[in-house]
C-alpha cells in the first residue's frame, strides 16, 4: 500500500500523518510533501511526536512535484491550502481523500500554548488517520 500525504509546507501536519501511519504499520509506503514546502520540519512538530515515541526528526520537506510521476493507492490531504492549490494530483491514484487539520505553526500566544495547539493537532491527526487505517486499510 502506497500512500502520499499532501499540505502546504510539508512541515507540520503532513509530516505528522505520515509518522502516525508508519507507526500504525511499518509496511506501509508513506510519503509526504507539500505544493509550497518549508525549509525544516517544524521543531515543534519534531517535539509533541516524540512525546509520543515517534521520531520525524529525519524527516525533511519535500515537494509534491517530484511526486507526480509515481503510482499511489491513496494521496490525503490534509489542510485546506493544499486541497485547493492541489486538488487533483496529476500522478496515478487509486483514491484521494481530504483529513482537514488547522495549522498549528500558525498559533500563537506562550511557547506552551502554541506547544498544547501542536498537541492537540497532533492528537487529532492521530485520532482520524488511525480511523483511516482501521477502516481503510487493515
Amino acid at each position: 500500500m502506497k500512500i502520499l500525504i499532501l499540505c502546504t509546507g510539508n512541515s507540520c501536519r503532513s509530516q505528522m500523518a505520515e509518522g502516525f501511519l508508519k507507526s500504525f504499520n511499518p509496511e506501509l509506503e508513506v510519503y509526504s510533501a507539500g505544493t509550497n514546502p518549508s525549509e525544516e520540519v517544524h521543531p515543534k512538530a519534531i517535539k509533541v511526536m516524540d512525546e509520543v515515541g515517534i521520531d520525524i526528526s529525519g524527516g525533511y520537506p519535500k515537494n509534491v512535484d517530484q511526486f507526480l510521476d509515481q503510482s499511489f493507492d491513496y494521496v490525503i490531504t490534509v489542510c485546506d491550502n493544499a486541497k485547493e492549490t492541489c486538488p487533483v494530483f496529476i500522478g496515478n491514484v487509486k483514491k484521494q481523500l481530504h483529513i482537514g487539520f488547522e495549522d498549528p505553526a500558525e498559533a500563537t500566544g506562550t511557547d506552551e500554548e502554541i506547544l498544547n495547539e501542536f498537541r492537540k493537532i497532533r492528537d487529532e491527526i492521530k485520532r482520524d488517520f488511525l480511523e483511516f487505517y482501521k477502516n481503510k486499510l487493515s
